[in-house]
């Protein structure tokens, strides 16, 4: 079971008791119920409705965000298919009209320790 509907069965038989013992209490016996009971009995309903609108705001909240997710997922493929790579062609074009034989430069080494220089420190 879930945790909303645990909340939903809590806050019934909370309410359910509270009604049940003041009837109860106050027909068999012509007194009133103590004010503990009732107090706890509203608390445990009170308690179990509020969790139980939680639980299905935070259920809502869920599907919404798979939904959208989904929905996301799904745009972004279509544009991915109807895009494709545009580049793909310049890149292999530039290549080709400049041969295949390209000059490598090396790149310089670096300086292991650096240095600061100030003023006329060479």
């Amino acid at each position: 079971m879930t945790l909303k509907w645990m909340a939903v069965v809590v806050a019934a038989v909370s309410a359910t008791l509270c009604v049940t013992a003041n009837v109860v209490v106050g027909t068999v016996q012509g007194q009133q119920v103590p004010v503990i009971v009732n107090l706890v009995a509203v608390v445990g309903a009170g308690a179990g409705t509020v969790l139980a609108v939680v639980a299905d705001l935070h259920e809502r909240l869920d599907g919404r965000i798979t939904a959208l997710t989904e929905f996301l997922v799904a745009r972004l493929n279509d544009l991915d298919d109807r895009t494709g790579d545009r580049n793909t062609g310049f890149v292999e074009g530039y290549l080709l009209s400049h041969g295949q034989d390209a000059a490598v430069v090396p790149i310089a080494p670096r300086m292991h320790g650096r240095r600061a220089m100030i003023g006329s420190d060479d």
